[in-house]
């Protein structure tokens, strides 16, 4: 079988460096909150070029606790698309605030910053666009729209850990940018963890407090928080892949690449704009015979993925509130969706394989 990511060929890589740092960790026995956390929130901000990166326990807390830090709650409007996974709106959830959902771009397939700018209301908060499949959504236009209406804007960089836009590092254009550590991540650990990256002083020691329980001094609670810490074998590795990620999506692009060398003339393929302006999460093509490739595919023994089959506003749970909102774009793009397998070990050969069994499906 050729999975989706191999996450084992990179452990392997970087095998003695890690299994070095676990051991000193577990002698050290200094497990919530320890000297590699702290680390790697100072090596993360230096890379990406921020103030502050406070690390928790996944990329939803940092969602919800992004929104926390900023003070939305309930009556509040938060704009965002429903071509992503759900921890977006879940998050919106969390603090009793409305979700918005909004068209996305049939190209990028990223928030569309018109159909953001028609849906704002006096209610309207915040706004979320999601760097989807790593691709930047158009951050800096955005941006100048958040700060035009009073908007905070949180960025959803799950999917986008080292891509830029203009120059800079996507988490680096809003008032808060959420990480996800996910295993299958570009830049993953060996469980759940996250990270939020601030842009002022006072956020980021709001968000130090809300991650844990609302206190700075232990026993001291100033407000109500959550149990959201990224501990510390998961920093160790991050600290060990962080100084190759540009090497692991150097890699990616090079998969990208000769997938649409491979592919463009039968399928629609992701655009790859200049250097580092998509890191390529996923690698997502789009077709009208999208269901025969998907089970081309599998009978080959090669892995395929659907993200996502069904958008958020015809999921059962926002259904209700959603009962009259059409997204053409967002309906269209999840019915003829299909990404492929794509990490940095990908060898060519097996990249020629799985293009030529998507070329035969797709006649």
């Amino acid at each position: 079988m050729i999975p989706m990511v191999d996450l084992r060929a990179q452990y392997h890589s970087l095998k003695v460096e890690i299994d070095a740092g676990l051991l000193a960790a577990l002698e050290d026995s200094r497990f919530i909150l320890g000297p590699n956390v702290t680390a790697f929130e100072r090596e993360a901000a230096e890379y990406l070029g921020v103030p502050h990166a406070i690390s928790c326990a996944s990329g939803t807390d940092a969602l919800h606790l992004a929104l926390l830090a900023a003070g939305i709650g309930p009556g509040d409007e938060v704009i965002t698309t429903a071509f992503t996974f759900i921890a977006t709106a879940e998050a919106i959830r969390y603090v009793g605030a409305d979700p918005v959902f909004v068209d996305i771009e049939p190209d990028t397939l990223n928030i569309d910053i018109k159909a953001i700018e028609a849906a704002i209301t006096p209610r309207t908060k915040a706004v979320i666009p999601v760097h989807l499949f790593g691709r930047p959504a158009a951050i800096t236009a955005i941006t100048t729209l958040c700060k035009t209406h009073g908007l905070v804007l949180v960025e959803d960089c799950a999917q986008s850990f080292g891509a830029k836009a203009d120059g800079k590092m996507t988490g680096s254009f809003g008032a808060f940018g959420c990480h996800s550590f996910f295993p299958s991540k570009n830049l993953g650990c060996y469980g759940d963890g996250g990270m939020i990256t601030a842009a002022s002083d006072e956020s980021a020691e709001l968000l130090r407090s809300l991650r844990n329980h609302g206190s700075h001094v232990r026993y001291h609670h100033d407000r109500i928080g959550l149990n959201s810490r990224l501990d510390e074998l998961q920093a160790i590795v991050l600290r060990a892949k962080l100084p190759h990620i540009d090497h692991y999506n150097r890699e990616r692009r090079r998969v990208a690449n000769r997938y649409n060398a491979l592919l463009s003339d039968c399928v629609t393929t992701p655009q790859i704009e200049g250097d580092g302006a998509h890191v390529f999460h996923q690698y997502t093509i789009l077709s009208g015979h999208r269901d025969a490739i998907h089970k081309a595919l599998g009978e080959a023994g090669i892995a395929s993925a659907i993200y996502y089959p069904i958008p958020l506003h015809r999921q059962k749970v926002f259904a209700e509130a959603c009962a009259e909102l059409s997204l053409p774009v967002t309906e269209d793009v999840a019915r003829r969706c299909l990404s492929l397998p794509i990490y940095p070990e990908l060898a060519d050969d097996v990249i020629v394989s799985i293009g030529e069994t998507v070329r035969a499906a797709a006649r």
